[in-house]
């Protein structure tokens, strides 16, 4: 019986042929993606490194259109830029959005 992992070409069926540029900028999507979602600090700063550093080779590609290469150089200069480090509160306060909150009722049916 012929399965599609006994194919010489199954692994090849998996993989994609992107373009190079396509490949740099999917990744860095990715890359992006997994930024937001990052738990802590350390990991954070490592894949803002490896974004910068993509967003500036898609800036230099030759292939890009000047109008896409204007704009990736544009989040380049963004994503260099330190972010300002979190608000310090007290454990256990909400932080300064705080007074935006509802006051919780007094009895609740």
């Amino acid at each position: 019986m012929n399965t599609p992992n006994d194919s010489p070409t199954a692994a090849q069926d998996e993989e994609y042929g992107l373009p190079d540029s396509e490949a740099l900028l999917a990744g860095t999507l990715a890359l992006m993606t997994g930024h937001a979602q990052a738990c802590c600090d350390g990991r954070k700063a490592v894949l803002a490194r490896k974004i910068v550093s993509n967003l500036f080779l898609l800036s230099q590609h030759p292939v890009l259109t000047p109008a896409f290469r204007s704009m990736l150089w544009s989040l380049h200069g963004r994503w260099t830029q330190p972010l300002p480090p979190p608000e310090a509160h007290a454990p256990g306060t909400a932080g300064p959005l705080r007074g935006l909150w509802h006051a919780a009722p007094e009895v609740v049916q």
